[in-house]
């Protein structure tokens, strides 16, 4: 239970500059990184350091993709390594899968209240069948450029919350 405080420790400090700047400064993710790495390392030995080890990098790499499409900004990826290094693999997939989830209600529901809708999935199928017949991610970054952005920190912290009740 230790990991998952630790973890919601990070998260609600990048939750909280995430709103206020859009950002996540490397002072919180780095520390997230590293004080799930060291809990582990002194807590269960190399055994656990592998544990942080392996979820950091799934919450790197796959966060990693998403900002090669410029789904995600830098900081949401270092976040993940850190939520991963706090509370590994499966709780790091599962926060990963409801804040994505989230974030596709959040972004339909603001679509909808700015009457959007239409002109953006057209935007995005015209991307996705262009990357498609290209076979290139250009289509689909240059369309992002345009896309819709708000703080991710408003899907990711109901994403872990999710991810804790499910566990």
């Amino acid at each position: 239970m230790i990991e998952v405080w630790g973890c919601l420790l990070i998260l609600l400090a990048a939750f909280v500059t995430d709103l206020k700047t859009m950002k996540i400064p490397n002072v919180i993710t780095v520390t997230g990184i590293w004080s799930g790495l060291s809990y582990h390392l002194l807590t269960e030995g190399w055994r656990g350091a592998w544990f942080a080890v392996a979820g950091a990098a799934t919450g790197f790499g796959l966060m990693f993709a998403l900002y090669l499409l410029r789904a995600v900004g830098g900081g949401d990826v270092k976040l993940f390594a850190g939520i991963g290094a706090w509370t590994g693999i499966a709780f790091t997939l599962s926060t990963m899968m409801y804040s994505i989830l989230a974030a596709g209600c959040i972004g339909l529901i603001v679509l909808i209240w700015r009457g959007e809708t239409r002109v953006r999935l057209r935007r995005i199928t015209g991307s996705v069948l262009g990357a498609a017949a290209l076979r290139s991610a250009a289509p689909i970054q240059a369309a992002a450029k345009g896309q819709l952005q708000f703080p991710f920190m408003l899907a990711v912290l109901p994403g872990a919350i999710l991810a804790i009740y499910y566990m």
